[in-house]
């Protein structure tokens, strides 16, 4: 039977400096040959803790973990869930004093590149290289993310969360329009004018706004393998990519001279949605992340009154491979001061591929899950929508199946910092402040001015 164990909030937030303090290393486990030993003795039951920021509504962890434990009764798993609101934010905190404090951390889940990258700066994550090499198997054949830091690779990813393009299919139905399932900015852009009508914008863009949702900042930049973000792997700016300059030309075409994307000003003045904008039909395509999977039939807060369908994330050029998007997803890693790291990873190992079908909440990032495996999964996730016949079924299974994680490029910490630049600038150029030549000049000049101050 699952052991359960909630959290209670520790006050001591002064605990947060020992986790600076004492988690060094750059990364590498801490962990000495004692630990070694403990892993060693694999004869014995052992008990490892799993701390997490998913509750058991969205992660159905009581399923989950009780059928791991009957594949492996020598290993139990007693479940710390981090937030019972499923807050990243608040479990996070959690974590961190929970390593201030020394409490036994064996498998540790992080929702975003950030987290995970800065936990792995800080020590408190261990490689898990040589288990993935004594099992045989690289990272890049096995799961749809790619999740190697400075060389090394210290998670597996769970779920796998795409973006993808909704669309409203009775919109494209009255315009002649065909569902995409392969396509370049180009077409996305000819099909936002072709479906803008008196009742209607071809398309919506949530972003950005307030320094956040900079995916829309990077529309072409996210099309490519490597260098999708405004910082490359080796610290330079990636100001001066023709992809981050085509990106800011797409916008100001849709939105001034095609007037095919609802304006930016609308969008801060009235604060817009992109949920009331797709499903109250103001817009006929939404590019946003696939935890919409749950909300494509419609909701009782936002009911369908038409059909949905769903293309993939545009390419670059036609002769591109195509299927790269940005992703969301769950880092499942081992901690460093871990007495049970082979059975912590046997867990995560386990979970990030065939937990992933018991769980069935979300599609995996594992590549072994077959083809009947995955429409299961999403049969599983409709089935909870008011009305999934609505849905085009074939199109989202075709885009989740195709799509693909570029390199992971880890965070940098002025990333804020660099957020409120581009949104500033942006701001200008959409606003008739200024040109894109003027955008490009000073948002590479203030993002070099803070690179430089954070050398």
């Amino acid at each position: 039977m699952m052991k359960k164990k909630f959290w209670s909030t520790l006050a001591a937030s002064t605990m947060l400096v020992g986790v600076l303090a004492g988690c060094t290393g750059g990364g590498e486990s801490t962990a000495g040959t004692e630990n070694d030993k403990d892993n060693k003795a694999s004869d014995e039951a052992v008990t490892i803790k799993f701390h997490t920021h998913g509750n058991e509504a969205s992660y159905n962890w009581e399923k989950t973990i009780a059928a791991f434990e009957e594949e492996y009764p020598k290993i139990d798993v007693d479940l710390v869930i981090l937030s019972e609101k499923g807050d990243t934010q608040e479990a996070t905190q959690k974590l961190d004093l929970a390593a201030a404090s020394g409490e036994q951390l064996d498998v540790l889940m992080f929702s975003d590149p950030a987290s995970y990258a800065q936990r792995v700066a800080l020590g408190m994550v261990a490689p898990i290289d040589e288990f993935i090499e004594e099992e045989g198997y690289t990272i890049n054949e096995e799961y749809k993310v790619d999740t190697k830091l400075n060389d090394n690779y210290y998670a597996l990813p769970g779920k796998f969360n795409p973006w993808y393009v909704l669309l409203n299919k009775n919109h494209l139905d009255e315009a002649g329009l065909e569902v995409p399932t392969d396509w370049t900015w180009e077409q996305y852009m000819e099909y936002a004018k072709k479906l803008t009508t008196d009742d209607h914008y071809g398309t919506y863009f949530h972003g950005p706004q307030g320094g956040g949702w900079m995916e829309f900042m990077k529309l072409a930049l996210a099309s490519e393998e490597d260098n999708t973000e405004f910082i490359k792997a080796d610290g330079t700016s990636n100001f001066d990519s023709p992809l981050f300059k085509k990106t800011l030309e797409m916008r100001v075409q849709m939105e001034k001279v095609d007037k095919s994307a609802t304006p930016y000003t609308d969008i801060i003045s009235q604060k817009l949605h992109y949920r009331n904008q797709f499903f109250g039909q103001d817009a006929s395509m939404v590019l946003i992340g696939s935890w919409m999977n749950t909300e494509l039939g419609g909701t009782e807060q936002f009911p369908l009154d038409f059909n949905v369908a769903v293309a993939p994330y545009p390419k670059n050029e036609e002769g591109d491979a195509g299927g790269y998007t940005p992703v969301t997803t769950d880092f499942m890693s081992v901690a460093a001061n871990s007495k049970h790291k082979k059975e912590a990873y046997t867990f995560i190992r386990w979970y990030t591929s065939e937990g992933q079908i018991v769980q069935g909440k979300n599609i995996p990032s594992w590549n072994g899950v077959s083809e009947e495996e995955l429409g299961s999964i999403i049969d599983g996730i409709l089935a909870d929508t008011a009305t999934p016949e609505k849905v085009d079924r074939e199109s989202l299974v075709n885009v989740l199946k195709g799509a693909k994680s570029s390199k992971i490029i880890p965070p940098v910490p002025y990333q804020a910092e660099l957020y409120k630049v581009v949104n500033e600038e942006y701001e200008k150029l959409i606003l008739g402040e200024q040109e894109i030549k003027q955008t490009l000049k000073a948002t590479q000049e203030r993002a070099q001015e803070i690179i430089d101050n954070n050398k």
